[in-house]
Order: structure tokens, then sequence, then C-alpha cells
């Protein structure tokens, strides 16, 4: 009896190094798998990314107009030679005119959200609804992939420097989201820039058959031309601008369509006007360095404030927007002026001999400052926050919600 017992205790297994190992392996594969689908590969964050940079770009193409228009110098240069309509008190229906310079309009910025809305409804009553999609075209052919390589190269980039930063940790280190933004900003400024050039330059044309709006003649504060707003009145009563031939060959000379504007870019500046205003666009790495930090920060901490698990689905999309739409507002109210002067280095040179004084970076700032004062820099800044903060939700909300398929795909 003694015999057989102590053979089956010698017959039985044992636990054994081995067997844990075995465990911790299975443990850990279980956990490396897990990892591989929080973390999705690389096409899928270029797909995502781009996918909700066009769908973000299409919602927001009239306000990207319009600020674009306010941010350059072109379409006030001359404001002083434009008259102000007005009504006169013996008839409603004939407007007069007057040689009146520039009226301040109120400066609030409620009142400049408002008055965005009347630039947009001046350019569809005076250019037609296609004007409001205008530079459309290169925007979707710039955004697409410059939202495609954003994404992925900060997507690809968190992986990089959490191995190389803080290997024993995960990916929401802050350090790992400012050095993936940083990077994943400078190679999409470098790769877009001449479709940014493009899209600039076609949004600055106006077809010289039609009377300019007052988008064209607006700085953000200041109103140069007062239309009559009453929709019985025909554009066509209105006195006609002076020198209207010269002004319109100087301001309103038409690039034509976006092969024929990189034609015309090549021709008269060569490789280089391509790449105009890429000073500027590195200097905005700081927006979507201190953007995708906050995303992440907010997006983080709007999941703790999620108790009900049965609308945890629910309440994390709506946190996701939320963030993106927050992280936006913050980071352009920082960092806006170095939209305007991006604008004005990307803007049509003078024709010759005259040179562009908007050259470098520097000199850029230094012109925008002694000839049009601290508030240049902040033009365009409603019409921007209406696209941009909209723009930022639409597009990281199609971003995560391709990766969330992708994860349930694969």
């Amino acid at each position: 009896m003694n015999n057989s017992s102590s053979s089956s205790k010698l017959n039985e297994p044992e636990p054994s190094s081995s067997s844990s190992s075995a465990t911790t392996t299975t443990t850990s594969s279980s956990s490396s798998s897990n990892k591989k689908i929080l973390n999705p590969p690389g096409w899928v964050h270029f797909v995502a990314g781009g996918l909700g940079g066009m769908c973000g770009a299409i919602v927001t193409a009239p306000f990207d107009l319009v600020k674009t228009r306010l941010q350059s110098s072109t379409y006030h240069a001359d404001r002083s030679q434009i008259p102000r309509f007005t009504f006169s008190s013996s008839s409603s229906a004939i407007p007069t005119t007057s040689t009146t310079t520039t009226t301040a309009a109120p400066n609030r910025l409620f009142y400049h959200f408002i008055d965005t809305g009347r630039i947009i409804r001046d350019i569809h009553r005076l250019e037609g609804f296609q004007a409001l999609f205008r530079g459309l075209g290169p925007t979707l052919v710039g955004a697409i992939p410059a939202r495609a390589i954003n994404f992925y190269v900060y997507g690809m980039g968190k992986e990089f420097y959490c191995r190389l930063i803080s290997p024993t940790s995960d990916n929401s280190s802050t350090l790992v989201h400012i050095c993936s933004a940083i990077t994943a900003g400078i190679a999409t400024s470098t790769a877009t820039n001449p479709i940014w050039v493009v899209k600039t330059r076609l949004q600055l044309d106006v077809p010289s058959s039609n009377p300019p709006s007052r988008s064209t003649v607006r700085t953000a504060g200041a109103i140069a031309i007062d239309l009559p707003t009453r929709p019985s009145i025909n554009s066509s009563i209105l006195p006609q601008l002076p020198n209207s031939s010269n002004l319109s060959n100087r301001l309103l000379n038409p690039l034509g369509n976006s092969l024929q504007c990189i034609s015309k870019i090549y021709r008269q500046e060569g490789i280089p006007g391509f790449y105009r205003g890429l000073s500027a666009s590195y200097l905005g790495v700081t927006e979507g360095t201190i953007q995708w930090t906050l995303y992440e920060k907010f997006k983080r901490l709007g999941s703790h404030f999620i108790a009900d698990q049965d609308n945890r689905q629910e309440g994390t999309w709506s946190t996701k927007m939320a963030a993106a739409g927050a992280a936006k507002l913050i980071a352009t109210g920082i960092t806006y002026p170095h939209e305007v002067v991006r604008t004005r280095m990307r803007q049509k040179p003078p024709p010759l001999p005259a040179k562009s004084k908007y050259v470098g970076l520097v000199s850029t700032f230094r012109v925008i400052l002694a000839e049009e004062g601290l508030k240049a820099f902040y033009g365009g800044l409603s019409p921007h926050l209406l696209r941009v903060v909209p723009n930022a939700a639409v597009m990281y909300t199609v971003y995560e919600a391709a990766l969330s398929i992708s994860r349930s795909s694969f």
C-alpha cells in the first residue's frame, strides 16, 4: 500500500516553473493580442484620417472661403477708393454714394460671428452658390492626404515614441503626444504646402464679370462697403465703382481652374512659388501640437466622467466630439496670427517690376504690424472659428469611428 501510494505520488504532476511560465506566456500573449487590437495598423490610421478630413472640409467649405478672403490684404488694399452706399432720407429705394472712408465696425466678437453670415449671404447673392465652394477642389486634394498623413504619422509616432521614451508604460504619456504631434505636423506641412498655395490663390480669385461682394472689401472689424440689405433692391441700380476696370484688372484677375493655376504659378514663380508660406506652416506645427495634446487630455478626462455603463458608447462619442472641438478652439486662439501671416505669404505677388512685401516670416510679421496694427493678425478669426471647430469635431469623430470599426473587424 505504501509503495503504491508513494508511486502514485511520484506519478502525480507537480506544479513546475515551466507550467507557470506557460501560464505567464499565455497571459502575456493574450494581453499582447489585446494590445494589437487596441492599436490598429498604420493603413487604418491613414484611411481614417483621410476620410475624416474629407468630411470636415466639405461641411465647412464656405467658412474657409470667407476666412481666406478676410485674411488676405488683396481685398482691402483699395477700400479707400470704394464708395459707401447709403439710403437718402427722401427715398428708400435709391441708394446714394459718399466718399467716406472705412467705417469701424463694433469691436465685438459676437458681431463678427453674425457678420460672417452676412458675408456668406452676399457671396451667394453676388457670385452665386458655387462661389461658396470656391477652392474646394484643391482643399479636398489637400485635406485628404494632409489628414491621412497627419493621423498616420501621429498614430505610428505614438507607438515609436512610446517604445523610445517610456517602454514600460502605455502610449498615453504627454511627452509621447507632444513628440508625435510635432513629427506629424512637420511631415504634413512639407508634403502638402504646394496644394495649400494653389487653394489660397483660387480662393482669392473672384470672376471679374461679377461685382465685388462685401467679403472682398472687408476686414475683420471694419466695413468698407455697406450694401443695402433689403431684398427688393436690385444690385444693378447701384452706382458703378470709380475706376472699376482698373480695380478689376488689378484685384480680380482670375486664375482659372486648379491646373491653370498650377501652370501659372510654375511659369511665373517657379518651384519656390509652391512653397511660399512654408516657414509659417512650420510655425503652425505649434497649433497641431497643442490640439493633439489637449484632445488626448480632454478625451481621457471625459471618459472618467462616464459612470453609466449602459450609455457608455453614446457618452464616449459625445465626449470625443466635445474634446476635439474644445482642443481646436483653444489651440486656434493661441496660434491664430500665424494663419494670417501664412495667407499673406501665399497670396499672389504683385505684377513685375513690383516686388511682394510679404517675403520672409519675420518681415511679414513686421509689415502687417506696422501697416495695419495688431488687430490685423486676427482678421477672419470669426469665420475661421466657425470652420475649424466643427471641422475638428467632425474629423475626429469620423476618425475615431473608423478606428472603432477596424478594431471590431480585424
